[in-house]
């Protein structure tokens, strides 16, 4: 004889399966999350030097047109600090990615931003793109 048994009602919890493809997207996300958040840091780090340049840049144009037999090379923070906007105490100064604090190379023209070493630092590999540079 047969018995009759109800239909089984389907489970409403998750299985296993489910809850490691949820957590396996989230963790994906947050990935994806974190590696933008950080692109975006290093353009905004970018993106600060090069107006400082530029300031920079504008006060040393400034500055060549009020005395324009001067020698860029003889450039002086000094020389430069009356030409810039709000008249700063003293030169204004970059951080690098790492977080290092870099000074403005003011006797070259354009502007640069001074390495460790006395170089260029530019970290994003194009001297025409205005980050980490005046550009062109």
């Amino acid at each position: 004889m047969n018995t009759f048994s109800p239909p089984r009602q389907p489970s409403n919890a998750f299985t296993l399966l489910e809850m490691t493809i949820v957590i396996m997207v989230l963790l994906a996300l947050i990935s994806i999350g974190l590696l933008t958040n950080n692109a975006v840091k290093n353009w905004q780090l970018g993106r600060e030097a090069s107006e400082t340049l530029r300031t920079v840049y504008t006060a040393q144009r400034l500055y060549l047109s009020d005395n324009p037999t001067a020698s860029v090379a003889a450039l002086t923070e000094a020389m430069l600090l009356p030409y810039m906007p709000n008249q700063p105490a003293a030169m204004p100064t970059v951080k690098s990615l790492t977080g290092a604090t870099l000074t403005i190379k003011v006797t070259v023209y354009p502007p640069v931003v001074n390495n460790s070493s006395g170089g260029t630092y530019d970290p994003s590999g194009n001297s025409k793109d205005s980050l980490w540079d005046v550009g062109e």
